[in-house]
């Protein structure tokens, strides 16, 4: 007697009906977002990328926004060496732009915008943190001068080595008076403010001679 049982069936392979199923999957990856009715619907990756994006975009723009606001800061010159509105050498500031006296570097009173000549590391240990270009030693070891007080009339030094090298000539300053001064102040000359001002400022008295009454 044979009994009535059912077998189950196979399914044959249908290889591009997998293929179509595969593609069709891919495809939903791909566009991440779908008609749904009235709206789009994405899935949770699609959201999260169009965030970070939104956000890394929203972040330039904020960096873009401050430096316009408050500068972009400047890249710190290499070689800070600058010649002053007088031909002197001087100390470049941050912006390449303003060129400081070296008498006034280190004197307490910021003259560059971001107050780099009154850096405490090179204002620290005068002057040996100083650059090199901003100082004159003097004859004496223990006496040193800012390079642009060298040739300027004035005994900076004590003992007048600041006057006689060969960027000083022999030649005063316009409008001064040549002669052996009485005070160490000067070296060769006196200012013209010194003439005939009934005070002996000379050894051999010319600068009281053929004065107007």
């Amino acid at each position: 007697m044979r009994s009535n049982k059912t077998h189950p069936q196979r399914r044959s392979f249908d290889a591009s009906s997998m293929g179509s199923t595969v593609t069709m999957l891919s495809r939903k990856e791909k566009d991440c977002c779908e008609d749904c009715g009235k709206c789009k619907c994405c899935t949770v990756r699609c959201v999260c990328i169009s965030a970070f994006v939104f956000l890394g975009l929203a972040f330039l723009a904020m960096v873009l926004v401050l430096a316009i606001l408050y500068g972009i800061p400047p890249r710190t010159p290499e070689n800070r060496i600058c010649k002053t509105a007088n031909n002197r050498t001087g100390f470049l500031c941050d912006d390449r732009a303003t060129c400081v006296l070296p008498s006034a570097v280190c004197n307490g009173v910021s003259n560059c915008y971001n107050s780099e000549d009154e850096n405490p590391q090179m204002c620290s240990n005068l002057p040996k943190n100083l650059p090199a270009f901003l100082i004159f030693q003097c004859a004496n070891p223990l006496v040193w001068i800012y390079s642009n007080q060298e040739c300027d009339g004035y005994n900076n030094c004590g003992d007048c080595s600041d006057e006689v090298g060969s960027l000083c000539g022999s030649s005063c300053p316009a409008g001064w008076w040549r002669c052996t001064p009485v005070f160490y102040q000067f070296c060769w000359c006196i200012p013209p403010t010194f003439r005939c001002d009934g005070v002996q400022h000379c050894n051999d008295w010319s600068d009281e001679i053929n004065c107007s009454p």
